[in-house]
């Protein structure tokens, strides 16, 4: 079950986090999602000691922790979509069907006129469409 979903700008500026847990747990998640920044900044910095090429835009695993596992995407525009689960079996192929509507959903809210580039995404249909995306993740 996803618990958190995050997009962090290219100055690792909060552009929007959603947790879908109790109101309890979403400051614990909006840590994790930060100290994945650190990880996420290792592996663009550092291609040849850990996994993807640079043309491969998922991340994979970020970090697991006791509870949960972090993955993370890069779009083109060193824009990182960070995801918080708790199924720390989830496939591979899962995960990327997630980022593509993630994704998708992304541009769709940033081409959108009257969004400002690098401001938070207040849009009430992304928030909608991520929600979608969420619940059938899985």
């Amino acid at each position: 079950m996803i618990v958190c979903v995050a997009v962090v700008g290219h100055q690792n500026n909060p552009l929007y986090i959603q947790s879908f847990t109790e109101a309890d747990d979403a400051l614990k998640l909006h840590h994790i999602v930060h100290c994945s920044l650190d990880v996420v900044d290792e592996r663009v910095n550092n291609p040849k000691r850990s996994g993807p090429t640079l043309n491969e835009t998922y991340l994979g695993v970020l970090y697991p922790t006791e509870n949960y596992k972090v993955y993370g995407y890069l779009t083109n525009t060193k824009v990182k979509l960070i995801m918080v689960t708790t199924d720390l079996d989830v496939r591979d192929a899962d995960v990327r069907n997630f980022y593509r509507g993630f994704h998708a959903a992304y541009v769709n809210a940033v081409s959108n006129p009257f969004h400002v580039p690098g401001k938070k995404i207040t849009s009430k249909t992304f928030a909608e469409k991520v929600s979608t995306i969420v619940k059938s993740f899985g």
